[in-house]
């Protein structure tokens, strides 16, 4: 009897490319001929573009998204206005055992830059072809590294890969020892360089950064000087900007204009549109209205923003402001929707991880992700789009 394993190559591949992504680490589990071709350039070309062929014909609908939750890393099928968002698998695996708690993700051009839980450890991580980097300390990692990843593009079909590690904070407020460390990690020369910098800005170590065509933005606010021992003020208004790092000049551009002002205590969170444009969430503490906006032009030293893309007062639905810390959004720019991953507020102790689905005219919806065991672990949502770029 002929059995599927023992099809010539040309059908075995005609097969498979029509797998879905999240089916690939079973299909690399079945035998060593069906690893090998999976993992053969030629195959992996077909295979996505077919995949890239049906997200386009799903987008009129439904986006595939990559979330967060309880430590594990995901990939949803998202419907805004139906409302769905289903689950189609667990992406392929950091290791067999799935012992790798992870605590936060980056996308940058269909790889994950993944910080494990226990902060002591970095991996680049292809979630298609399942190849993973292990990214070891010129000295150490800390609890408030922020981190970025991003491209130097050397031509179209050649991208350098490098990660953004920096530190800016007084690790003891009474003695005020600043540690203030920038580096670089390149991932073709496997090694780390320092970057000097000396900012006049802060970015809050909760504060995500977002990815976009190879570079970093982030939400900053002016550096305030350090207080003489004893002495506190209250703080309620400084200067706040976008920044972005440049990783083919690997240097920080210049302030770049939001469409609002925000005061300490405000919620602000960035995310991106299809891979192109910029959004920002933006909800004041002393205020229930959520407003995002979606940038016209976005560089590394110049960014034009649109007019408010969506306003909604949340007042009436929840009543309570998005989490500073956590607020990840994803928006559907046709259809003048969008969705925010936070916690059930209106439970004291946290325990449910909800999507907040908000739109034009009222339009709102609620969708139960699962339970939360820990309140502190937020949950995450970005945009996906699988490549076999090898790390």
């Amino acid at each position: 009897m002929v059995q599927i394993s023992d099809l010539p190559r040309d059908l075995t591949e005609e097969v498979l490319s029509r797998i879905p992504v999240t089916s690939m680490r079973a299909v690399r589990f079945t035998c060593k001929k069906w690893n090998t071709l999976s993992k053969d350039r030629s195959f992996t070309k077909k295979h996505l573009r077919g995949a890239r062929g049906a997200a386009k014909k799903k987008q009129t609908k439904e986006f595939q998204v990559i979330m967060m939750i309880q430590f594990r890393v995901y990939l949803y099928s998202v419907n805004l206005l139906n409302p769905s968002i289903e689950r189609i698998g667990k992406l392929i695996s950091l290791d067999v055992e799935d012992h790798v708690d992870i605590s936060k993700i980056f996308h940058c051009g269909g790889l994950l830059l993944c910080i494990t839980k226990d902060i002591s450890r970095l991996v680049v991580w292809n979630p298609y072809s399942g190849q993973t980097r292990w990214i070891k300390p010129r000295n150490s990692y800390h609890r408030l590294d922020r981190y970025a990843l991003g491209y130097e593009e050397k031509n179209k079909s050649c991208r350098c890969y490098k990660i953004l590690r920096f530190m800016d904070d007084y690790e003891d407020d009474r003695a005020l020892r600043l540690i203030r460390e920038f580096e670089i990690y390149d991932l073709n020369s496997e090694s780390w360089k320092v970057v000097n910098v000396t900012p006049d800005w802060d970015v809050e170590f909760y504060h995500r950064g977002l990815s976009l065509k190879g570079n970093t933005y982030w939400f900053a606010q002016e550096k305030l000087p350090p207080l003489p021992r004893g002495r506190v003020i209250t703080i309620s208004d400084m200067a706040d900007f976008l920044l972005c790092f440049d990783f083919t000049r690997e240097r920080f551009g210049p302030r770049l204009p939001l469409p609002f002002h925000s005061f300490v205590e405000d919620t602000v969170t960035l995310s991106s549109v299809r891979d192109k444009k910029l959004a920002v969430l933006f909800q004041p503490c002393s205020a229930s209205t959520v407003k995002i906006w979606i940038s016209r032009k976005i560089e590394p030293n110049a960014v034009s923003w649109r007019k408010v893309f969506l306003a909604v007062d949340m007042k009436p639905l929840t009543g309570f402001q998005f989490d500073i810390n956590a607020a990840s959004f994803f928006v559907d720019e046709k259809k003048k929707v969008a969705m925010v991953l936070d916690k059930d507020r209106f439970s004291y102790k946290l325990t449910r991880n909800i999507a907040y689905i908000i739109g034009k005219k009222g339009y709102f919806e609620k969708v139960d992700l699962g339970e939360s065991t820990v309140s502190s672990c937020a949950s995450l949502v970005c945009s996906y789009v699988p490549s076999s770029v090898k790390i």
